[in-house]
Parts: structure tokens; C-alpha cells; sequence
């Protein structure tokens, strides 16, 4: 029979580190040839927007889909992922997947990061501090071994309560900063996650070797770096092309302005599948451009259903 599973159930099923790790199967798996991925596509209703993306991973021997309204009011942004058997088409889960989004598109990052960023790598520059930004922060200092954090948002409120709160859940040192450019100044990672329209981080902010996260925009009309930082990257790296090419704003405005092509642009699975170095040299401008697919839903999703059924966790249903 298959298993429900609500949100606090999948929050304790996965743990940062295992979603990381769960997302390298996927991603190697899709290197191999293993996986099928499509793009979010959007319905316009009424009131907001329908979202449905799908992915299968013959190597976890599952399929399924993660579908979401985004409306405005309460209760309108409600996320689900129906997994099913590879093999048999029989439904494994239903699952509420707010806060598997949330995990997964941290885990994403830290991912990238731990393939992309030096090895030493040790500071880190936050911009952000909405309901994404805590698992950006949490992956990243799940792969590198981070002495010093700085955070900027626009509101002071929010990021000295950000900085506070997750400095006492991660055991880190979290500095509060008045502006974007103090924030990623010189710093070894910069990550943003934000909803902005207009860049939040300029090239000439960042200093040699830095490696940096862009995980807000998935929206054409949404923009957080700007042009420099993608024209000036020694490696650029999208979770998946397809959706980044309708999707990506950071990349589809020059690549309008002619700045940038499309083939300059490498996948994550490539990176994962050692087809595609994510760092050149120490001295490299690296980036990665998170969209959020299908594959990382179904990949943590596997994960969380496994250890339901081994742990005895979720409620049955009748079919």
C-alpha cells in the first residue's frame, strides 16, 4: 500500500547530509544516461499559477511528479510529490514536499558547491535571508568547514534574527552586514536567494576564486547577479539546461545581448559525472545556477519513502 507522509515526517526522514548525498546518486545516475527530466511548465489561473514538473531515475528505480499552486491569500502555495514504482507504475507515496523543497534546494547547492568551491574554502556571503536562505546556509556548511558567515538582507530586522537564529542552530559565527557588497566582499562563497528582478551581487565585488550560488531566480523576468559576473566565470554550471533556457534569467538576458551561449553553460550531472571540471584552478570565477528539477524532488522524495518503510513512519492508504 502506499504511504502518506505530511511535512514533519519528511523533515525528520531528511537530514541535510543525506539529501546531498541523495541528489550526487541522482545526478550521477543522470550522467549515465539513467534519468529523464522535464521542465516546470506553469498554467496561469485566475488567481495565480498552476506548477507541475516530473522526473523518473531508472537507477532508483522510481518516477513521479512534484505539482504546486502558487496563489495569492493562505494556503495557496500547497507542494506535493507522488512517487511511484519504476517498474510496476504502482504508487509508492504521497508526500507534502514544502519542506522537502526547501531541503532539496539547499542540498542542490551544497552539491555544487562541494564540487565547485576550493577545498579550503572557509568564509561564506549570504544574501538573503527569506525561507530558502536557512538551507542554503545549512548545505554549504554541510560541505565546507566554515570560520566565518556574513548575511545581508534589506531589512535589518531580518537579518540580525537570521543571524541569531540559525548562528544557534548551525553553531556558527553569523555576522549581520548593512550592505550586499560588505557582504560578499572577498569572500570564498557568495550565495543569493532571493526574489529580486534587478542584480543583488556585482562582479566586482567578489574577490579571485570565489565560487558563488545563485538559487532565487527561476523566472526570466528575476535577475540576482549581474552580467560581469556571468560573462567573467571560468565555469558556469545550470542543474539542467532545458529548464534553465526558459527559466534562468541571470543567463537568458545576455545571452539575448549576445554576451553569452547557451554551450557555454554546463550541466550538474556532467560535473558529478567527472565529465566537466568544476574548478579549473584555485584562482577560477566559478558559478552555479539552481533552477530547482524534478530529478532533486524524486531523489529525496526515494530517500524519505525508504526510510518510512524501514522505520515503520506514515500513514497508509487504501489503494
Amino acid at each position: 500500500m502506499a504511504l502518506f507522509l505530511n511535512e514533519q515526517q519528511v523533515t525528520e526522514l531528511l537530514p541535510m547530509k543525506e539529501c546531498i548525498g541523495a541528489l550526487e546518486e541522482s545526478f550521477a545516475h543522470a550522467g549515465a544516461g539513467a534519468t529523464d527530466v522535464k521542465p516546470r511548465s506553469r498554467i496561469r489561473m485566475p488567481g495565480g499559477f498552476f506548477h507541475f514538473m516530473s522526473a523518473a531515475d531508472a537507477e532508483h528505480k522510481v518516477f513521479g511528479f512534484k505539482a504546486y499552486p502558487s496563489f495569492a491569500g493562505p494556503g495557496g502555495s500547497k507542494m506535493m510529490v507522488m512517487l511511484y514504482d519504476y517498474e510496476t507504475g504502482q504508487l509508492l507515496s504521497c508526500m507534502e514536499a514544502g519542506r522537502l523543497g526547501q531541503i532539496r534546494t539547499g542540498a542542490a547547492s551544497g552539491l555544487a558547491t562541494d564540487y565547485m568551491a576550493r577545498q579550503d574554502a572557509a568564509t561564506l556571503g549570504l544574501i538573503g535571508t527569506g525561507f530558502q536562505a536557512r538551507t542554503q546556509l545549512e548545505a554549504i556548511a554541510a560541505v565546507r568547514d566554515l570560520r566565518e558567515v556574513r548575511v545581508f538582507s534589506r531589512r535589518q530586522e531580518r537579518r540580525e534574527e537570521f543571524a541569531r537564529r540559525s548562528g544557534e542552530r548551525l553553531e556558527l559565527e553569523i555576522t549581520p552586514v548593512e550592505s550586499a557588497q560588505d557582504c560578499v566582499a572577498g569572500v570564498d562563497i557568495a550565495a543569493v536567494i532571493t526574489s529580486a528582478r534587478d542584480p543583488v551581487l556585482q562582479a566586482e565585488w567578489l574577490g579571485q576564486g570565489a565560487h558563488v550560488n545563485a538559487a532565487g531566480g527561476n523566472h526570466w523576468m528575476r535577475r540576482e547577479i549581474d552580467e560581469a559576473t556571468v560573462t567573467g566565470a571560468d565555469v558556469i554550471v545550470v542543474d539542467d539546461l532545458d529548464q534553465a533556457k526558459i527559466e534562468c534569467g541571470d543567463l537568458m538576458w545576455p545571452e539575448a545581448r549576445g554576451t553569452f551561449r547557451w554551450d557555454m553553460a554546463h550541466e550538474l550531472q556532467d560535473v558529478v559525472a567527472g565529465r566537466v571540471q568544476g574548478r579549473p584552478s584555485v584562482e577560477s570565477l566559478t558559478l552555479f545556477e539552481s533552477m530547482g528539477v524534478a530529478l532533486e524532488d524524486i531523489a529525496a522524495a526515494q530517500l524519505v519513502y525508504r526510510k518510512a518503510v524501514e522505520q515503520g513512519i506514515g500513514q497508509e492508504l487504501p489503494f
